[in-house]
């Protein structure tokens, strides 16, 4: 039977909305839902696998793997034996930003060492979408087990290629959405920190001020030769004052 047209339902579009959350869950926790999602979704489709690849910054640099799923344990050691040799169709993708496929494995010519992996599970056609929203590279393959199941010729191709890139579209925006958050968030706490150590750093010199009679910046001077003669970090040293442990 030629495969059916895929319908964006109202879970199904829930499901995809929610892959954009920050904090759902981790790289490879996307990534593997992302994979779900296709096989569950798309017709035709047996099996999925998704990489998260780093960015090139200079035109010597080549993009890495940092992150990987697939939806079969076949077809994830098929992906790692690709992602250890270097060179397939998935680096192919992610070095031209343009989509591949092959609509008949058996016949493909290109990728002879993927390919035959592949066979040897029962692959017999597959596409691979790449989608870039800094700072992040996503791919997303597709894998049937019949040729041209996933053909763009076909009864629902066009469906299927569409909803295959709106799931790596949203899988990637998903893992850039993290990444900022946990930016935002590093910075927010550092900064927190920062305020918290200036803080009982202030008290202290309070204390010194009281205690010895003298103004600020001396108060601050003394601390700062403690610290140094004792080997001691000045906000440990302030905590210590402030702690009312003395200068012991």
């Amino acid at each position: 039977m030629p495969p059916a047209e895929p319908v964006l339902t109202d879970r199904l579009a829930f499901e995809i909305a929610r892959l954009g959350v920050v904090g759902e869950s981790s790289d490879v926790g996307t990534l593997h839902r992302v994979t779900e999602l296709a096989c569950r979704t798309v017709p035709g489709c047996a099996g999925a696998s998704g990489v998260r690849w780093s960015i090139p910054r200079s035109p010597g640099d080549r993009p890495e793997p940092l992150a990987s799923a697939a939806s079969h344990p076949d077809l994830a050691e098929i992906v790692d034996r690709q992602l250890a040799r270097g060179h397939g169709p998935m680096h192919e993708v992610v070095s031209t930003r343009r989509p591949a496929m092959s609509d008949e494995v058996l016949a493909e010519t290109r990728w002879p060492e993927a390919t035959a992996d592949m066979l040897r599970r029962g692959i017999r056609c597959f596409t691979t979408t790449p989608h870039v929203k800094e700072p992040v590279l996503v791919t997303l393959s597709l894998y049937g087990v019949r040729p041209r199941a996933l053909s763009s010729g076909g009864p629902g191709g066009q469906g299927q290629h569409a909803l295959a890139a709106l799931l790596v579209a949203q899988g990637s925006a998903a893992l850039s959405n993290s990444l900022q958050y946990e930016q935002v968030h590093r910075t927010a706490v550092q900064l927190q920190e920062a305020v918290e150590s200036r803080a009982v750093v202030d008290q202290a010199k309070g204390i010194l001020m009281h205690a010895l009679g003298c103004d600020a910046d001396q108060a601050f001077a003394e601390l700062r030769r403690i610290s140094q003669t004792r080997h001691v970090k000045l906000t440990a040293l302030a905590q210590r004052i402030v702690g009312d442990q003395g200068l012991r």
